[in-house]
């Protein structure tokens, strides 16, 4: 998802993890609406490094195990504790952060810990994963390796993942989808409203329709070549 700032993708992303309830419509997942306050089901990273600082990077990860298994306290013991710690090692050795594991935040890169935020958001196998600029901040060749670390985590998953993004080549190189918001300043069709609108919305997956997320119609390349036709005929 792409736009200038202040068009809407952040508000996007906040009425699908459920901080906001939209006014109009429903938010659906495989035909299913989805739950109007935050859950397991969604996992999000942030620009902004979101890990426990005082927690090691295992712990960082073995926390959302914990509060599974136990809410108020947020303890595990016994073989509990150890299947708990033998998941979040998987994870941190899919991201590539297993040497790290008894290090803090702190003795990390932006980079390693971006993947240490990743790892945590995936630990509870959500089924969308919410990306707000999450490479943002990092330098090229960094960026670089979070691409190429995503890719395998969305295929291995099955997971729907929503970015939002200002690197338009960054959108074409790892998006199946490419929505482009837009804040107009002047609606001819509704000239008192400012709200955002989608202006793209693009099928970028080479192998026909994407249906989700599913607040228009999925595009079919045929029927744009129809509209296409029309257009040219009636010109």
């Amino acid at each position: 998802m792409v736009g200038p700032s202040g068009a809407g993708k952040s508000t996007f992303l906040r009425l699908i993890l459920g901080q906001e309830q939209p006014t109009r419509g429903t938010i659906l997942l495989d035909g299913t609406p989805l739950p109007p306050e935050p859950g397991p089901d969604r996992g999000v990273v942030f620009q902004r490094y979101s890990v426990f600082p005082h927690l090691s990077v295992l712990r960082n990860v073995l926390i959302a195990y914990e509060f599974e298994a136990s809410k108020v306290l947020g303890q595990l013991a016994g073989k509990a504790r150890r299947d708990a710690i033998a998941k979040s090692e998987h994870l941190l050795e899919g991201v590539g952060l297993a040497a790290h594991r008894d290090k803090y935040p702190s003795a990390l890169s932006g980079g390693m810990q971006q993947r240490l935020a990743i790892a945590q958001a995936l630990a509870r196998r959500p089924r969308v994963l919410l990306l707000d600029e999450p490479f943002g901040a990092l330098d090229p060749g960094t960026r670089a390796q979070m691409h190429a670390l995503i890719r395998p985590l969305w295929r291995e998953l099955g997971m729907t993942v929503i970015m939002v993004t200002h690197d338009i080549k960054e959108a074409f190189g790892l998006g199946t989808r490419l929505i482009a918001l837009d804040r107009p300043r002047l609606d001819p069709h509704a000239p008192g409203r400012y709200g955002a609108i989608v202006t793209y919305d693009l099928d970028l997956s080479r192998g026909g329709p994407v249906p989700i997320p599913r607040f228009s119609k999925p595009l079919d390349p045929s029927d744009e070549r129809d509209r296409t036709r029309e257009r040219r005929q009636n010109a």
